[in-house]
């Protein structure tokens, strides 16, 4: 039966992740890897190859425990390209245990309370006139804005902004947006 199984599937074009579908949970991919909607936060993040810079300023941060808690979170991810995007020097620093305390509040800064996938975003956007603010675990507000009709961006307290470039990896316990540039409170 196993067997048989497969060959379907393949005959139906290679669509392996049927399986998954079944059981009604669409997987992104990110990094190049399967983003299980039954994993929280971190168990997919630590997978993802474009996030391996996050994980590491997550660890050094001391915020595991926090992303691996019930949440919802939803957490705005820079990639390992957005991390690289920083002065010369910053990262290296920030993973300092000197500097813990100011990477715990960018950090923090890339996360709000709730279930914030597309859809519930762009409603906000639409409904308050093109921007809305979301405040973040850090305390500070950051901004969600239309760029174009259906693309949206992420505007932090410096006046940067961040594209969302892989929207709704759902978690278990939130989402993830995947973002383009690192927040600045």
């Amino acid at each position: 039966m196993k067997s048989f199984l497969k060959r379907s599937m393949v005959a139906l074009g290679g669509l392996l992740f049927l399986p998954a579908a079944w059981a009604g949970a669409p997987i992104t991919y990110v990094g190049g890897h399967a983003m299980y909607p039954s994993r929280n936060i971190v168990a997919n993040a630590v997978h993802s190859r474009t996030h391996t810079l996050l994980v590491r300023a997550v660890e050094a941060a001391g915020l595991v425990n926090a992303l691996e808690g019930p949440g919802p979170f939803t957490v705005f991810a820079p990639t390992n390209s957005a991390f690289r995007r920083l002065p010369q020097g910053t990262l290296a620093k920030l993973l300092t245990p000197a500097e813990r305390p100011t990477l715990r509040k960018i950090l923090l800064y890339h996360v709000v309370a709730g279930r914030w996938d597309y859809a519930r975003l762009m409603h906000r956007v639409r409904e308050s006139g093109g921007r809305f603010a979301l405040k973040t675990l850090e305390g500070q507000s950051l901004w969600i804005v239309r760029n174009g009709n259906r693309n949206l961006e992420v505007r932090d307290a410096q006046g940067h902004l961040a594209d969302i470039t892989i929207y709704d990896v759902d978690q278990s316990n939130g989402m993830i947006q995947v973002i383009n540039r690192v927040l600045m409170p």
